[in-house]
């Protein structure tokens, strides 16, 4: 079953018998946003079609965001966009982005563990948030370790939701972020991958 045929959150939680809470979980870990970056996204959104399909929301405001923080953190991970995701028949499909661990292969390798799932949705959080965490539930079962937190965002563009998977437990953060406000956005996003960083030292010291 594809990702995209869960349509809410409470399906993928009674197939799979996972948890529900919400809690703020995520704290913000400041982040110092370039000038160029300002400007070209304040140009983007001020002249440029930035909503109208989830696969413009990807290219002009979710990718630069995490693009613009994976940056810091590409010597140990590779940002994947749009890379199957195949556990087994009932969890397969394409998230919009994956943050893996950096194969020592070299970048083109899809390796263990993943650790990020990312969701566009044109507003329609509820089905994002059903496809994300069926995606951080095979994420979960490909890296072979329940000990490992898989985070996931689902966002619109605007708007940025974040969650975490650990073992058979999904916390939803109750606060959301907004690109409108683009410091505490980009803080929030650090944070997770400061997270994810620390998961895999986690993964490689087991």
């Amino acid at each position: 079953m594809a990702f995209s045929n869960y349509k809410s959150v409470a399906e993928v939680l009674k197939q799979f018998q996972i948890t529900y809470t919400e809690a703020d979980f995520v704290e913000e870990l400041s982040f110092e946003i370039s000038p160029y970056f300002r400007d070209d996204l304040e140009l983007v959104m001020r002249e440029g079609v930035v909503n109208n399909s989830e696969f413009a929301i990807c290219e002009n405001l979710i990718y630069p965001v995490l693009k613009e923080v994976w940056k810091h953190y590409s010597q140990r991970f590779t940002l994947w966009s749009h890379q199957s995701l195949t556990c087994d028949e009932q969890l397969s499909g394409f998230p919009e982005y994956i943050l893996a661990r950096r194969s020592p292969l070299g970048k083109v390798v899809f390796d263990q563990p993943y650790l990020l799932l990312v969701e566009a949705k044109q507003d329609r959080f509820e089905e994002g948030w059903a496809q994300c965490l069926a995606e951080m539930i095979a994420a979960q079962r490909l890296n072979q370790r329940a000990e490992i937190t898989v985070f996931g965002i689902v966002s619109n563009g605007d708007r940025w939701q974040f969650g975490q998977l650990a073992a058979a437990n999904f916390t939803k953060n109750t606060t959301f972020y907004s690109i409108q406000a683009l410091d505490a956005l980009f803080a929030a996003v650090n944070f997770i991958f400061q997270q994810c960083d620390r998961q895999l030292d986690q993964a490689l010291a087991a």
